[in-house]
């Protein structure tokens, strides 16, 4: 623990410590998608989304939460912070307070049932949440890792807050609790140009360079390496695959997007090497700690007050899994797993 305390604290305010979700989790994540993208949609109108209504909770649910690890001082103030989200839309985040005791509800390492649909740790490498339902997905992450879709397997982790909490935090808390909630990385929208303003390759010529705890930095001519090569380097020390899973524009297909909200709390605040002008389109408006009026209209969309509106959701939804399940190419053990997450997004 005393390693990643010193870990921690060497960052300094232009680094970036960027999710990282183990490699277990991606890929069976990038298997789901393919396959639900491939069967996404049931006639040319996209009657429904199917990745996305597979991944939202339904409107009006209260979706629970529980820790491992923590103090209830801890607990309670990562509950207030998630409030401006609950605040905004149809759907609550149920942390098990207990007002007589102070305590929030626990999960375990051993549980076999459910404590929650959002499993919450601080002992793992960086900042990461499984997206939307995947956290009931028992065929999410592998049976053997600490991270994954079943009961007993984090789905959201906020490295070392239980050390210390790092500068700015709450939006750290609410951006992973977005994802939680089916939200994507706002520059990974298919309406936004960051594929083609990000700086993926070294300059010409660059020779790498770092300094003495890993970072990749401009060489000895002044020339800068890419976004490959900088996420190799310290803190997040990245492959090419997981850089890709993290900043590549994501497929339309299966996924309903609005407008390009460069002050979304969903969009990273990279360094000034990551993009090809300054300032860039891709670039940030905001300090990321708060909602933006686009996050905002992205959570009533997903989660609407109007009751016609969230039922037919609701609907739509039950659809999307009655579609799937009654393909005769899905697998016995993915009929196991929709009918598990559809069994516990109906409570």
């Amino acid at each position: 623990m005393a390693e990643n305390r010193s870990r921690l604290e060497t960052l300094t305010n232009e680094d970036i410590l960027i999710e990282r979700l183990p490699q277990s989790v991606l890929s069976t994540m990038e298997v789901r998608d393919r396959w639900f993208t491939h069967n996404s949609g049931s006639n040319g109108n996209a009657e429904f989304f199917v990745v996305e209504d597979l991944l939202r909770w339904l409107p009006g649910q209260a979706v629970r939460v529980a820790f491992l690890g923590g103090n209830s001082v801890l607990h309670r103030e990562i509950a207030e912070a998630t409030k401006q989200i609950t605040d905004a839309c149809n759907i609550s985040l149920d942390f098990g307070h207990n007002p007589a005791t102070g305590t929030y509800r626990t999960w375990s390492t051993e549980d076999e049932e459910y404590a929650a649909e959002i499993r919450v740790s601080f002992d793992q490498d960086g900042y990461f949440s499984l997206v939307g339902s995947d956290s009931i997905n028992p065929s999410i992450g592998a049976f053997f890792q600490p991270v994954g879709g079943r009961p007993n397997q984090r789905t959201l982790n906020l490295d070392g807050f239980h050390i210390f909490k790092p500068v700015g935090w709450e939006g750290t808390v609410r951006h992973e609790f977005l994802h939680a909630l089916a939200f994507h990385h706002e520059h990974q929208s298919p309406n936004s140009a960051c594929d083609e303003e990000f700086r993926w390759q070294d300059d010409l010529g660059y020779e790498p360079t770092t300094d003495a705890n890993g970072r990749y930095i401009p060489d000895h001519a002044g020339r800068k390496p890419g976004i490959y090569t900088y996420l190799a380097g310290f803190p997040n020390f990245w492959n090419t695959s997981m850089v890709d899973h993290n900043l590549r524009r994501l497929p339309p297909d299966g996924l309903g997007f609005g407008e390009f909200d460069r002050a979304s709390i969903m969009l990273y605040r990279f360094p000034a090497l990551f993009y090809r002008s300054n300032p860039s389109p891709c670039g940030p408006t905001t300090n990321g700690q708060n909602l933006s009026e686009g996050d905002i209209a992205g959570l009533l969309r997903l989660y609407p007050h109007e009751e016609p509106v969230a039922e037919a959701l609701r609907s739509r939804r039950s659809r999307a899994f009655e579609a799937l399940l009654s393909r005769d190419d899905v697998s016995g053990s993915l009929k196991a797993s929709l009918t598990k997450q559809h069994s516990m997004i109906r409570r």
